[in-house]
């Protein structure tokens, strides 16, 4: 699995970049795992130079097995046993009219865990596209109401590949309410005043030499999982920069996380929201 996870990095650290290239004074909030597993179950079903496109695409260096190891990698994510729910949930979406090889469908189940549920795409695209978001719903708790807009689906549409994902965890070092205030915040080259939470605790720290910023660990109750927090220097384009330290020196990105040290420090974060 340990090649799988890299492949996975590297895959990451490619979609970010593409992400960020679209418009870099834009939030980008996306899981990269949940993208590669559902390419996966796709190059599952891939040969000649298309399977080798998407291996290119999947950063797969060709040793292993790529699905036993999403399959050990899926198992894990989805545990049972945590102080944070993490799960995540792959489901096809196919035409009924069409004839999908049984191999192919048992692979998809015992591999991604992901059934292959029949839809009539052909007869009534609407009422499959609002399905498909009621299923997406479900699975995130309400959080992700409409994964496919108007018109993303149309009566030629065969298989739709579909992951969601849901966290929900608690702050190892709780913040408390009372401290929240307005403060300033940079965007780009503006300022506005935005509401900031205040904490005093022992975090890991570290510092990325290339690219002068903090590199912050923010745990989760258990510790088991955490929010990485980069904060650039004053007078550092974040946005360029880091994609140069995380795409042409990943070494040093990793460098700092394993040598974070801790310290007491007086931590001022803004609220955030994701949707």
């Amino acid at each position: 699995m340990d090649d799988l996870c890299e492949a996975n990095g590297s895959f990451a650290i490619n979609l970010l970049k593409m992400l960020g290239q679209e418009d870099s004074s834009r939030n980008v909030f996306c899981s990269p795992l949940s993208i590669s597993s559902a390419l996966a179950m796709v190059f599952m079903g891939a040969k000649g130079n298309t399977a080798t496109q998407m291996s290119q695409a999947l950063c797969l260096n060709g040793s292993g097995d790529i699905h036993q190891g999403f399959q050990a990698l899926l198992t894990e994510v989805n545990r049972s046993g945590t102080q944070y729910v993490l799960r995540t949930a792959n489901r096809l979406f196919g035409e009924k009219t069409c004839d999908f090889f049984p191999a192919f469908r048992e692979s998809c189940e015992k591999f991604y865990q992901a059934q292959l549920e029949e839809l009539s795409f052909a007869e009534d695209t609407e009422e499959c596209r609002r399905h498909i978001n009621d299923w997406v719903t479900e699975k995130t708790e309400g959080k992700i109401s409409e994964i496919l807009g108007p018109g993303t689906v149309d009566p030629l549409t065969k298989l739709v590949l579909v992951n969601a994902i849901y966290f929900k965890g608690k702050w190892n070092e709780q913040f408390d309410r009372k401290h929240t205030r307005g403060m300033p915040f940079k965007t780009n080259q503006e300022k506005k005043t935005v509401q900031m939470m205040f904490k005093q605790a022992k975090f890991r720290m570290g510092y990325v030499d290339e690219v002068p910023m903090q590199v912050l660990e923010l745990p989760y109750a258990g510790k088991e999982m955490c929010l990485v927090v980069l904060l650039p220097d004053d007078n550092t384009d974040l946005a360029v920069d880091f994609m140069i330290v995380m795409i042409l020196v990943p070494t040093s990105f990793c460098h700092a996380l394993y040598s974070m040290i801790l310290l007491v420090i007086n931590m001022i974060s803004g609220k955030i929201t994701t949707r």
